[in-house]
């Protein structure tokens, strides 16, 4: 049996690229829809000043068990950890932050790719930090986009991000949320925000949103009533928005018509039945894909 390996950042992203990431995130969410992933909402250890957070999961089809721990004190290193599921070895583990945020993007590009419309060609995004880039990286491996508008609070920040994301699509860093919306054909919500940041009128007819920030109830960045406006509402995890220990923003009526994103992967359920229809997606992470490129990453690192 082979030693663990131990990769950081530059090594992950040097094996892992997102147009990989998307594929093996796909796949797992197919796992998910026969039940052969395993993904029980996160758990955690609350401190003082914080929490210790694990998550865990198994994907069968897939070969990879492990978990996921992170501290929520200050912003800082994540470790992932996956073994073989067939034989226990351990694997390795990942330290640093980037698998973490490739895996939240390339769930937001599987999410894209089964929920926007096939003719998305304008990106809006509301935010400038490292979810909102990941998110640009996977929507640009699903969706061949002709133009982007960035808006986030700071202008040093929105036209740094513009700068750095036009390798991936022509970026316009623009002086409002409401530019950055109007006419988007997909919308990335990947802010710190706990107060709506958007307008749902601003959207245009047939538009798919993703949210990924605050997401609960008198503190989340999208209008409470944004649910209500949309034809299809879905995650990648109903555990993970039921086993939050606050209401989360998406409730009542509406929490009771959302659906799986596995379901939509696999083709179990439709989600948007005609081009004009809204569809919103409330990533909440989940749990066991991590591993899965985790997995992915010690693959390619043994040839």
């Amino acid at each position: 049996m082979a030693d663990p390996k131990v990769l950081t950042d530059s090594e992950f992203d040097a094996l892992v690229p997102m147009d990989v990431a998307v594929a093996r995130i796909e796949e797992a969410f197919r796992e998910h829809a026969r039940g052969t992933l395993r993904s029980p909402p996160r758990f955690g250890l609350d401190v003082e000043e914080g929490s210790l957070v694990f998550t865990a999961g198994a994907a069968e089809g897939l070969g990879a068990i492990g978990f996921r721990v992170y501290q929520t004190v200050a912003e800082g290193d994540q470790l992932v950890a996956a073994f073989d599921s067939e034989t226990g070895g351990l694997d390795g583990v990942v330290i640093g932050t980037r698998l973490g945020a490739v895996r939240t993007g390339a769930i937001g590009g599987v999410a894209i790719d089964h929920l926007a419309r096939e003719d998305a060609r304008t990106l809006g995004v509301l935010g400038s930090g490292r979810q909102a880039r990941t998110q640009v990286e996977a929507a640009a491996t699903v969706r061949e986009f002709e133009r982007a508008r960035v808006y986030s609070p700071t202008r040093e920040n929105r036209v740094s991000f513009a700068a750095e994301m036009g390798d991936h699509v022509e970026f316009e860093a623009v002086g409002s949320a409401e530019e950055a919306v109007s006419g988007a054909d997909v919308l990335v919500v990947a802010t710190s925000s706990t107060e709506p940041t958007f307008d749902p009128d601003w959207l245009a007819p047939g538009a798919h949103v993703t949210t990924l920030g605050p997401k609960f109830e008198g503190a989340s960045e999208i209008d409470p009533t944004l649910p209500g406006t949309c034809d299809a509402l879905v995650s990648d995890s109903i555990a993970q928005v039921d086993g939050y220990d606050r209401p989360y923003v998406v409730s009542g009526a509406d929490r009771e018509r959302m659906i799986e994103l596995s379901a939509v992967v696999a083709g179990e359920t439709e989600a948007r039945r005609d081009p004009d229809d809204r569809t919103l997606f409330c990533s909440v992470g989940l749990a066991g894909t991590e591993v899965v490129l985790a997995r992915a990453a010690f693959e390619a690192a043994s040839g």
